[in-house]
């Protein structure tokens, strides 16, 4: 059964909208766009068709111009998977992005998540890339697309911050109200880039990648939570608790109201495979690592809205 779009649209400068679909958990993503004289920007895509046309029925509410530049955060589906419905759109995006979209391909329900109805779907992957970053011009407006130089939330993650206006969009690199995953990044990495690429810039308005709109005050909250895996790992690691374990016997605290909980389990193999001397973004058994997410959810699949 088909479920509703729940989504707002909110104008965060002149211009400049973001695409909050509740809650943010599992494949909710945010998108955002930027409505310029000659056509749109878009911020990534959705999961699903439906929720990928119901983003452009949102862009075609403010404008008939169509959307001729769409950027693309990092690899990951639910920012990715709608790509092929705007078919004129110039793709950007990381190289290392293309790559991994095109070797994750298409949409399956594999055991993890709940069925999602995906929909029709396209492989589409940036077809203009980078490798640190490009400038992106709304006629005056200067969007600066960069790739934050390590492996963080992924290994391809960038940003598209909007100097002029204080915007950031920061993707996956940012969750509110959920919890961050780095199982296919970088514990250590996302802290960095958290710490000195995206504090630097000062933005005061954060679009991030799932949960609502925010100020600056998100970076202290998941650096918080980031480093409290990091000491949990540590700690239980030493005394010779596997990640599951580690993970039930913990007090989340104050991150236990943070959707996706199950999440500390795959930032545990992260962290883990850190400790081991893993580089930053080296690939590990994500198969185990989700396997002990569904039994940290008491043996269920993992819960998706999409």
């Amino acid at each position: 059964m088909s479920r509703e779009v729940v989504a707002e649209t909110v104008e965060i400068a002149d211009g400049v909208y973001a695409y909050v679909q509740k809650d943010g958990s599992w494949f909710l993503n945010n998108t955002g766009f930027i409505n310029g004289g000659h056509g749109v920007t878009s911020i990534d895509t959705c999961a699903t068709e439906r929720r990928t046309r119901a983003y452009l029925d949102a862009i075609s509410a403010i404008t008939r111009d169509p959307v001729r530049t769409l950027v693309n955060t990092h690899h990951h589906s639910d920012h990715t998977f709608g790509n092929h419905l705007i078919p004129g759109a110039t793709i950007v995006g990381h190289e290392q992005t293309r790559v991994e979209i095109q070797r994750f391909g298409g949409p399956s329900n594999r055991g993890v998540w709940n069925d999602v109805e995906w929909g029709e779907f396209a492989l589409a992957p940036p077809f203009l890339t980078y490798t640190t970053g490009v400038t992106l011009w709304s006629d005056d407006l200067r969007c600066d697309v960069r790739y934050v130089g390590t492996p963080a939330h992924t290994t391809n993650d960038s940003i598209v911050h909007l100097p002029d206006r204080s915007v950031l969009f920061a993707g996956d690199l940012l969750f509110k109200g959920g919890t961050p995953f780095v199982l296919m990044g970088s514990l250590t990495g996302t802290i960095d880039v958290l710490e000195n690429v995206l504090r630097p810039l000062g933005a005061r308005t954060i679009v991030c990648g799932h949960g609502p709109v925010c100020g600056p005050e998100v970076i202290d909250e998941m650096l918080a939570y980031l480093r409290f895996v990091q000491d949990l790992a540590r700690r239980a690691k030493a005394a010779g608790l596997t990640p599951l374990e580690a993970a039930r016997e913990s007090d989340l605290g104050s991150f236990a109201g943070l959707l996706d909980a199950e999440r500390i389990v795959g930032n545990l193999h992260r962290a883990y495979a850190e400790l081991d001397g893993a580089e930053a973004g080296e690939r590990i058994d994500n198969a185990a690592a989700y396997r002990d997410m569904i039994a940290y959810n008491g043996g269920r699949p993992l819960t998706s809205h999409a």
